[in-house]
């Protein structure tokens, strides 16, 4: 069961860096999409079910038009109405580049111009297609999309607390070698030593408290601001994180 959602996981992490990519790094992308789904029997199950008489060659004419005029240099694409048929028709046309049949440079600029760009081009490409695809195949599996949202937002969390843990050192530090007096050091260590703690505890309703307090501190003894910007900005993302 483990591996069956860590190699969802893995298909959608990769959809991920494929719509907030770049065009550069399409083509690999691309190829490593399509080994996550070798690699997964439920993706694989899936898409075998949803191409399973899929008509890939009238869906181009179909999907990928150009306009009526003689000679236009840039069309238009679509997608099907029909969830299955989406998933089939990217999946189709992802094999497809990923063969060497279709360049996706020529691809995106025939058929998702944009000022003759192809990080524009490609910017529009992966919203217009790669980005329903992925939604489709998460709804496809609830349970590892909701696994996969709570992993990152751990890490985002744990990342902020590793970064505040790092300021607060800072000022601990500088309060230490204050020009202030043996009473006045004492409480700003006693504060900032109850903010570290919280930190390591991940509390965030404590952090944020402590935060405060601090702050009142600096402006009761009249020191700068120094490291405590940084403090409060690390605070308030991970208090809207918890929202």
């Amino acid at each position: 069961m483990e591996d069956k959602f860590t190699q969802i996981e893995c298909f959608l992490n990769v959809c991920d860096e494929l719509v907030e990519g770049k065009f550069i790094l399409a083509d690999t992308k691309i190829g490593e999409l399509l080994r996550c789904i070798a690699a997964s029997t439920e993706l694989t199950n899936l898409f075998g079910a949803v191409t399973d008489g899929f008509d890939y060659a009238a869906a181009k004419k179909l999907y990928l038009r150009f306009p009526a005029e003689k000679g236009a240099a840039h069309g238009t694409a679509y997608l099907p109405k029909e969830r299955g048929d989406v998933l089939a028709f990217v999946f189709c046309l992802l094999a497809e580049i990923d063969a060497g049949a279709l360049k996706i440079g020529d691809f995106l600029l025939r058929y998702f111009y944009e000022d003759g760009s192809y990080t524009a081009s490609y910017a529009l490409f992966a919203d217009r297609m790669i980005r329903p695809f992925r939604d489709i195949v998460r709804d496809c599996f609830p349970d590892c999309g909701r696994r996969g949202r709570l992993a990152a937002l751990r890490k985002k969390e744990a990342d902020a607390l590793g970064l505040l843990t790092e300021k607060i050192s800072t000022e601990r530090a500088r309060v230490a070698s204050a020009v202030l007096s043996a009473e006045d050091k004492g409480a700003g260590e006693s504060i900032l030593a109850e903010l570290y703690a919280a930190a390591g505890r991940g509390d965030i309703p404590e952090i944020r408290a402590l935060s405060f307090g601090y702050g009142y501190f600096l402006s009761a003894v009249g020191l700068s601001a120094g490291a405590y910007p940084d403090i409060l900005e690390l605070v308030r993302k991970l208090t809207a994180e918890q929202e």
